[in-house]
């Protein structure tokens, strides 16, 4: 695996953070989650989580003495440190930065934050909609006519927070490996998912996008939207480039229809969008999919995580699974080195414990079970 002999120390928290080191997980790096001697009663979060998946637990009461001894030989031990709590907890507990650092000058601290570690804001609670709320991301997540609503979690705590946590630690691992000095990764997800959103100002400077909700290439015109059918369900198309949208009008018939024969002409888009919602009526989701399969013309349905499951494609590509009772899908990205992935289980809490301690009196190096 491709982060094997790679050690991550994670301190058991919600969302991101744990997402961030079960990527790193499914990467190869032995994964050691430090657990709460009891499990919290987060609703909605089970005992063994899949975001658990792939690591080694042991748990710890990180204010009793001896269990702090042992978190910090964790740390000797690691590569680098994840954690998801407001700014100054890790601090409180005598285990922030700079304690750590000075019992291991090369580890790499992730710290994962909403609004960043130090700022007017940094202390206020807050989840995924309203990060993105701020940063800008959330603005074209829907059509003009209603609320801002972006998928929960992706844009934010995934796409904005865990991933750039990820990008973060592995650079501050390869820096270390070159200096021998750690460094503290700053991850806030209004930073990341602000980032995320260059694209989308490119588009703005070019003139594909415009600050008016509904009135751009990608949230407004009639060839880049969700369309219901018969059955009540939904087909995607985004059909954005002339070749493509010729395409998509060919298998429609519409290649003579004068309605459809300007594309960017923004005063059409809605009598187009409205004459293409009512073809779309006239067939089931499955009929659509089955009739521009192996085309070019950028549609496809919108399938919920089960009906994702039983694709045909993604059947054939091992997309989603059944483990453990629990659909999940398989590790991302993949490598053509011999270095496919395997699931391995997410733990029962304090499952590790023997085996962790006694690499710990013996020496440092990664085993992963």
């Amino acid at each position: 695996m491709m982060l094997e002999g790679v050690r991550i120390i994670e301190v058991e928290g919600l969302g991101p953070a744990p997402f961030a080191s079960m990527l790193l997980a499914d990467l190869g790096a032995d994964v050691i989650v430090v657990h709460r001697p009891v499990a919290g009663g987060t609703p909605g979060m089970p005992e063994q989580p899949v975001l658990d998946r792939g690591k080694r637990s042991i748990a710890l009461n990180l204010k009793d003495a001896n269990d702090v001894n042992t978190f910090k030989r964790l740390v000797e031990s690691a590569d680098a440190l994840v954690e998801g709590f407001r700014p100054g907890v890790m601090e409180r507990l005598g285990l922030g930065p700079e304690e750590c650092l000075e019992l291991n000058p090369r580890l790499v601290f992730g710290r994962m934050t909403g609004w960043g570690q130090d700022n007017d804001m940094s202390m206020m609670a807050g989840h995924d909609l309203n990060y993105v709320a701020l940063s800008g991301a959330a603005w074209y997540s829907s059509p003009p006519d209603a609320a801002p609503q972006p998928p929960p979690t992706l844009v934010g705590d995934i796409g904005g927070g865990a991933l750039y946590l990820v990008v973060g630690v592995l650079a501050g691992i390869l820096n270390a490996k070159s200096t021998g000095k750690g460094t503290v990764v700053d991850a806030a997800i209004v930073d990341g998912s602000a980032h995320m959103m260059n694209l989308l100002m490119t588009l703005k400077q070019g003139g594909g996008m415009v600050t008016q909700r509904g009135q751009s290439l990608l949230d407004g015109s009639h060839f880049s939207r969700c369309y219901l059918t018969k059955d009540k369900r939904y087909i995607s198309v985004q059909c954005l480039e002339p070749a493509f949208y010729s395409v998509f009008l060919s298998k429609l018939g519409l290649q003579d229809d004068q309605l459809f024969s300007q594309q960017f002409e923004k005063s059409l888009w809605p009598s187009q969008a409205a004459r293409l919602q009512c073809i779309f009526e006239t067939k089931t989701r499955d009929e659509w999919e089955a009739l521009f399969a192996g085309s070019d013309a950028c549609v496809a349905p919108v399938l919920s995580p089960d009906e994702a499951s039983d694709h045909s494609m993604m059947r054939e590509r091992g997309v989603w699974m059944e483990k453990q009772g629990v659909l999940q899908s398989a590790a991302a990205p993949r490598f053509s080195t011999g270095n496919s992935w395997k699931h391995r289980p997410s733990p029962k809490r304090d499952e590790h414990k023997q085996a962790i301690l006694d690499e710990l009196s013996g020496n440092f190096g990664s085993s992963v079970s």
